[in-house]
């Protein structure tokens, strides 16, 4: 697979390093569908010798990583996640807006990388490790103990590679006892699909249920493929997630329960939900559930489904009403 390298630069509104850094397009994350260079206005020989390279490829840096770091409303105290620092150019941002960050990296060329180059830094922690696979309650809990942060509340900002998008999104979203906010850099036409609240197509999918369950998505700037380099097939977009409390959750009996019975209701993509869920209960418990919401007994979880039901009252349906109905015993 190509790798991609977003071309980015030091945001001038944010202070400027007092540190050497040691950027290189030759350390560029291993593996990942997009990884960040940045070069910082204090380096002028790195600099402009990078500006160099990459004019001589036609290419013009214009995006500013301190837009990412912006959209999170990073500021001087917070406590900040990154997933894949790769050479550390987000992390040399959000360190420069005053905030402790948690790198997880799981290439150890890289790790070596970030920690020789913020070595004097005491706010920057790196791990090696799959963020995919870490327990990162456990160590976000203890960065908390060690800072004694007063708020309880930190923030997640990444540039990850696209293709574990839904793997991160599944694991951070449910933790809104620990993040206040996920802001990510993701494949556009996965922003779209995740964050368009009039989205009723045969795309409509259980992660866009799940997505909604947990957060309140949020699209905001994309970032064109030419700004890639070197430039993939596919433009890219910062999307945030405003995580939800427990108590702000619809109110279902079992989180387990209740998407399990989604994902049995869009296994079979345009089968009937009569069908789909008569596991559940009967053909006409469920027909009775859908009229109770103004839906056709012969309503599926395709796109005749979501056209005519909000993920509000598919949650009103999947739950409370096949509950009613004879269900309960599968929230116990």
């Amino acid at each position: 697979m190509t790798t991609s390298t977003l071309l980015v630069f030091q945001n001038p509104l944010l202070p400027k390093p007092t540190r050497p850094a040691h950027s290189s397009i030759a350390g560029v994350q291993k593996g990942a569908a997009s990884a960040c260079i940045v070069c910082a206005r204090s380096q002028d020989d790195d600099y402009h010798a990078t500006i160099k390279a990459l004019n001589s490829k036609g290419r013009f840096p214009r995006k500013s990583l301190g837009q990412l770091a912006a959209a999170a409303a990073v500021q001087e105290g917070d406590i900040v996640l990154e997933i894949g620092p790769g050479t550390g150019s987000l992390t040399n941002v959000l360190l420069n807006a005053g905030a402790t960050v948690l790198a997880i990296e799981k290439d150890q060329h890289m790790v070596g990388l970030v920690r020789e180059r913020f070595a004097s830094i005491d706010q920057l922690k790196v791990l090696q490790e799959d963020f995919v696979k870490c327990h990162i309650r456990s160590h976000m809990l203890s960065l908390f103990e060690r800072r004694k942060s007063s708020s309880g509340f930190a923030k997640v900002v990444a540039n990850i590679p696209f293709n574990i998008s839904t793997d991160v999104i599944k694991q951070l979203l449910p933790m809104g006892d620990i993040f206040s906010e996920v802001v990510l850099l993701l494949q556009e036409e996965t922003a779209l699909r995740l964050v368009e609240p009039s989205l009723r197509t045969s795309e409509y999918r259980p992660i866009n249920i799940f997505v909604n369950f947990y957060s309140e998505p949020e699209y905001k700037f994309k970032v064109p493929r030419t700004n890639f380099f070197p430039q993939p097939k596919v433009d890219a977009a910062v999307v945030t997630f405003k995580l939800k409390q427990a108590t702000d959750y619809p109110a279902v009996t079992s989180t387990k329960s209740f998407f399990s019975m989604v994902s049995s209701a869009f296994n079979g993509k345009r089968k009937m939900l009569r069908k789909s869920l008569q596991h559940l209960c009967t053909s006409l418990e469920i027909e009775k559930a859908l009229g109770d919401v103004g839906l056709p007994a012969t309503a599926a979880a395709d796109y005749k489904f979501p056209i005519t039901l909000p993920s509000t009252e598919y949650t009103l349906f999947m739950e409370h009403n096949l509950i009613s109905y004879g269900s309960r015993q599968w929230f116990s």
